[in-house]
């Protein structure tokens, strides 16, 4: 087991390693003892410091394999490097298989494309009917804001539109996007992503929900976001009272593994919970980082300690460079089972697919209905004890009236 104590690989006593999972630290100063308070609390001062090179990275982090400095030195060809000096901090330099190492951290692997894989898996260009808007549901549609974020997943779905190291040439054209969902009355609901919308300015960011908000037929506006886990320095008192207005505003964050979740990430996280905005949590299940029960179990729970509900789990999509990061269905499955029925209901997100080439989400559980005729189902819990609930063909329940029973008159 990975993620035991000791580093032995044996097995930890039971709960020890979730306890040390949920446990808050702040991610510290580091390398960056010098730098003043003022600074190191302010988010560009933040993204203006960013490691980007691989001489950056090598002159904080001497101990890169050579599978991560040959990744590094072509990460601009595909996808860039960029890592916020903050979640820098969160890296174990002296450990290969750090989970925040692998999410961040170019790999020569990401070289290899298996015969299978894609530049766009989710099939979103195909659903764009104008530059940066996806319509692939009924009733809600993806407004992409940037190609850019304050740092780069490895295994991001759209490295071939974000950071335009690919040379994809992003650009959004809100006048016209605002105007397609204005034209579309089905569209309730909208999905500001990108790249990360939280690096707009204040200013510019305010503008736009502003304009969604006055469209009628827009019921509820939502923001995917990595920034309070990335740069939790962008979520200040002034973004938080500008973000309240626009009610109902939901927030996704992105989070994978619990050492994320810093005493600096839940003050943010706080933040934006205070102003009255529902949190929810989207992971993505990741070899090296969280295919293990009690990493999943401690985040989840942690992050119903920031409150923010666990949302979904994703398989990770078969992104173009991908599979040296990629857990097997098989391996999701078993997580869940981990999860349903040990821990609170709260804490169990869903498991989706995003069905390959634009097919959407689909749910993917354990098998819980073991059968199913015209009088009854089959099922098993948790524990895998079996029961039976018995309905009639048509599907109603079965029952026979009582002979004694008769309704009491009314005074």
């Amino acid at each position: 087991m990975r993620d035991d104590a000791s580093g032995s690989g044996e097995e930890p006593p039971a709960g020890s390693s979730l306890s040390r999972f949920k446990e808050f630290r702040s991610a510290g100063r580091g390398f960056w003892n010098d730098v003043s308070e003022a600074n190191w609390n302010d988010w560009r001062w933040q993204l203006k410091n960013r490691i980007t090179t691989v001489e950056q990275l090598e002159r904080i982090m001497p101990t890169l394999t050579p599978e991560e400095r040959a990744g590094t030195i072509l990460a601009n060809t595909k996808l860039a490097l960029a890592i916020t000096p903050y979640f820098f901090n969160l890296i174990e330099p002296a450990d290969e298989n750090c989970p925040i190492r692998w999410q961040v951290i170019p790999r020569i692997e990401e070289t290899n494309t298996a015969r299978w894989e894609m530049t766009d898996p989710c099939g979103e260009d195909s659903h764009s009917p104008v530059p940066g808007l996806v319509h692939r549901y009924p009733d809600r549609v993806l407004f992409l804001v940037t190609d850019r974020c304050a740092a780069y997943c490895r295994y991001c779905t759209r490295s071939r539109l974000v950071s335009n190291a690919a040379g994809y040439d992003f650009h959004p054209e809100f006048n016209r996007q605002i105007e397609y969902i204005r034209q579309h009355p089905e569209v309730r609901d909208v999905l500001l992503s990108g790249g990360d919308p939280l690096l707009l300015s204040d200013e510019k960011l305010e503008h736009l929900l502003s304009q969604l908000r006055a469209i009628k037929h827009v019921e509820f506006l939502r923001i995917g976001t990595r920034i309070p886990i990335f740069l939790p320095q962008r979520i200040t008192p002034e973004l938080c009272a500008r973000l309240k207005k626009f009610h109902p505003l939901f927030i996704s964050i992105h989070t994978n593994h619990p050492r994320e979740l810093t005493t600096e990430v839940r003050d943010a996280l706080g933040r934006l919970a205070d102003a009255g905005i529902p949190l929810g949590n989207q992971s993505v299940l990741l070899r090296h980082v969280n295919d293990d029960v009690t990493v999943m179990k401690a985040l989840a729970q942690k992050l119903l300690m920031c409150r923010v509900k666990p949302y979904y789990i994703y398989q990770c999509d078969p992104i173009s460079g991908s599979a040296h990061l990629r857990a097997s269905i098989r391996k999701g499955l078993e997580l869940m089972d981990g999860l349903r029925g040990h821990t609170t209901g709260y804490a169990v997100p869903q498991y989706v697919i995003d069905a390959p080439g634009g097919g959407g989400k689909v749910p993917i559980n354990p098998e819980y209905v073991l059968s199913h005729n015209a009088d009854r189902v089959v099922l098993r819990n948790y524990e895998g004890k079996v029961f039976e609930y018995v309905e009639g063909a048509n599907g109603a329940p079965q029952y026979k009236a009582s002979e004694n029973f008769s309704v009491p008159e009314l005074a």
